[in-house]
């Protein structure tokens, strides 16, 4: 894959395969073109795109939130250096831009990257790139029917990702057994959190329907505010401040992270905090907190810790799909906090799907018929509305005359 470049700067083992490409390739779907924007880190990439781009990625097995994202900045096409799906376990992410009519070109290898460099504009024609009319890389044209083949193959191996999981768990118990049972390394925070509902949010599977739906909750309960990452972003982004801010800062954007909110960054156990150097160079104070947990099991081990009488948790992973999708050893951490903190936690999760306010048409008419009816009688038995009235009939009485007289 690393193969040396030749001609037109086609990596070798790509060039081999261009003459059968150039044969077949006029029978490929439609040809995309956009300016391209690279970034190793898709949840890093999203912050910059903008309609009409064209992604670069490095993501092994996509995820959905990953996909959701994209989708969401209404990218032309998306070209991972990755394989999309590597069968590993049925990811959802490549379903996702399908479904959203992306073409997605993966599997590019890892040259890519060194081929393509920020705002090139590029043309993707079937399954090969171009810039500037000459072709720099061939990949694998995903469609429904490959992703539909890819995820069923990637069902059959689902055991070997469920032994995993369960000894990723087991290992983060050993790990962090003293934070677990006992709350050690959690740090002091300043903001009040015990006896008050805690709201966290993460920029996860539906999340902004759910925030939609909780407004009234959080109107009424003025819950801490609590966003992970980029869950921050979309507090801000529904029209609330958040409180605090929890996790690795490497997808909240500089303006949320100046708003005010208490900063606690997420450290590897040894105490290394990468997102530190960005707060300090932001000038936001910041406190850290080591764990080998993910960043959203820090936020609620945190609030839980501190006393919250109730956390609500809106994007957050709940379902064994949703841990083997974020394809991350240490998710194995999601399901030991949530058995610590289970008493006190309500998944927000789909409740815009069970719960909808919805006014049909003839509640709504029914309801401004009795509004003008209400009207219409304090009108009728007030003194100055009865003067009203005698006004607006003799008004009418001139308004008649009028229009007789002209006849």
């Amino acid at each position: 894959m690393s193969a040396g470049i030749t001609g037109a700067g086609m990596p070798g083992w790509q060039a081999m395969r261009l003459p059968t490409l150039r044969r077949t390739r006029s029978a490929e779907p439609g040809i995309v073109a956009g300016t391209a924007r690279l970034d190793r880190r898709t949840k890093r990439l999203v912050g910059r795109l903008r309609p009409g781009d064209i992604a670069v990625i490095d993501h092994l097995d996509l995820d959905r939130v990953a996909a959701d994202s994209l989708v969401a900045v209404g990218v032309a096409a998306v070209l991972n250096a990755k394989p999309s799906v590597s069968g590993r376990y049925p990811n959802l992410g490549p379903e996702v831009l399908i479904q959203a009519g992306i073409p997605l070109v993966d599997d590019l290898g890892e040259g890519l990257f060194q081929q393509i460099r920020e705002g090139d504009p590029v043309r993707i024609d079937g399954n090969t790139v171009y810039r500037a009319g000459e072709p720099l890389a061939l990949g694998v044209r995903q469609d429904a029917e490959s992703v539909a083949k890819a995820m069923a193959d990637a069902r059959e191996g689902l055991s070997v990702q469920l032994e995993a999981f369960a000894a990723n768990t087991m290992e983060y118990f050993k790990q962090e057994r003293d934070l677990l049972l006992d709350g050690v390394g959690v740090p002091d925070v300043a903001t009040r959190i015990a006896g008050r509902h805690c709201l966290i949010v993460v920029r996860g599977y539906d999340y902004k329907a759910d925030i939609d739906v909780l407004r009234p909750y959080i109107r009424e309960f003025k819950p801490v505010l609590i966003g992970v990452d980029g869950g921050a972003d979309a507090l801000v982004e529904a029209g609330y401040t958040p409180d605090m801010i929890v996790g690795d800062m490497d997808s909240v954007t500089d303006d949320v992270l100046r708003c005010g909110a208490e900063v606690i960054v997420h450290a590897y156990p040894d105490g290394r905090a990468p997102g530190l150097e960005r707060t300090r160079r932001l000038g936001v104070a910041a406190e850290t907190f080591p764990a080998a947990a993910t960043s959203e099991d820090l936020a609620m081990l945190l609030a839980d810790e501190k006393g919250a009488s109730l956390i609500v948790a809106v994007g957050t992973h709940l379902t064994l799909t949703e841990f083997l999708d974020k394809g991350r050893g240490g998710m194995g951490s999601t399901l030991l906090t949530r058995l610590k903190v289970g008493g006190k936690l309500v998944d927000a999760k789909g409740v815009s799907r069970l719960y909808r306010q919805n006014i049909n048409g003839s509640s709504l008419l029914l309801l401004i018929l009795s509004a003008i009816a209400a009207m219409a009688s304090a009108v009728a038995v007030s003194t100055v509305g009865k003067a009203y009235l005698a006004v607006l009939a003799e008004w009418w009485d001139n308004l008649m005359f009028q229009v007789r007289q002209l006849f």
